[in-house]
């Protein structure tokens, strides 16, 4: 199984930054307590003066959602909703200690964090335009199918495990209590973007070590280099 960007992502938005992960061994039994602590105060800091529209890793997703076709402060990019909701009620629901601590990281960093249960995931995800037939499952298992020409997270099966790009993921791929493979994927479009998601990989990547005492294999992403593939992907 692989995670890649078709080639007409990478033609369409040359300053894409992305970076992808994955990782086996994750369980519930873990405490992220402090770690997801010291991530929002990070985000509070960094929010003690401004709002979450005037960061620049918000300004640029907000820039490629325009490009899209997208009213920004209609559909706002993962990292957005969470940092808005954050500003709002000083806290984020905890929904398992993997999403809680990437949702938390997601937050300090500004840059939108996805997280896939590879259990559910058929041979392979590509972020690519939508042809219109694809199937999304909602949270509420509702069945949707995507513009044609929406940005998708699509897989072998032809479902979407993602939506808007960066704006809403599928409730079929989603963590749960017995999720133990998952893929992480986080992408930034802003002008230190190179910088910042090598950064977070390798972040993610040690907080994954601290919590689970596993060791996740990493990559970061280019036109040049557009997979990454894992012989321990499961095909779901």
């Amino acid at each position: 199984m692989y995670f890649q960007h078709a080639d007409g992502i990478w033609r369409d938005f040359p300053e894409l930054v992305a970076g992808a992960l994955f990782a086996t061994g994750i369980h519930t039994d873990v405490d992220v307590t402090s770690r997801v602590a010291a991530f929002e105060q990070v985000a509070r800091e960094r929010l003690a003066d401004q709002t979450e529209s005037a960061l620049p890793e918000i300004q640029a997703w907000r820039r490629t959602f325009a490009k899209m076709g997208l009213k920004p402060t209609q559909y706002r990019c993962a990292s957005e909703s969470l940092l808005r909701r954050f500003r709002k009620e000083d806290a984020l629901p905890s929904l398992h200690p993997l999403i809680d601590l990437c949702n938390a990281m997601s937050l300090a960093f500004a840059i939108p964090i996805a997280v896939f249960d590879t259990s559910q995931i058929t041979d392979f995800i590509e972020v690519r335009y939508a042809a219109g037939d694809e199937d999304y499952q909602t949270f509420s298992g509702e069945t949707e199918h995507p513009a044609a020409g929406e940005v998708i997270f699509a897989d072998g099966a032809n479902r979407a495990h993602a939506r808007r790009w960066t704006n809403r993921q599928s409730g079929l791929s989603a963590v749960r209590e017995a999720t133990s493979s998952v893929l992480i994927v986080t992408e930034a479009m802003h002008e230190s973007a190179a910088t910042d998601v090598t950064r977070l990989v390798e972040t993610i990547a040690e907080e994954l070590n601290r919590a689970w005492s596993i060791t996740s294999s990493a990559a970061m992403l280019s036109a040049t280099s557009p997979r990454f593939a894992h012989s321990e992907l499961h095909n779901g």
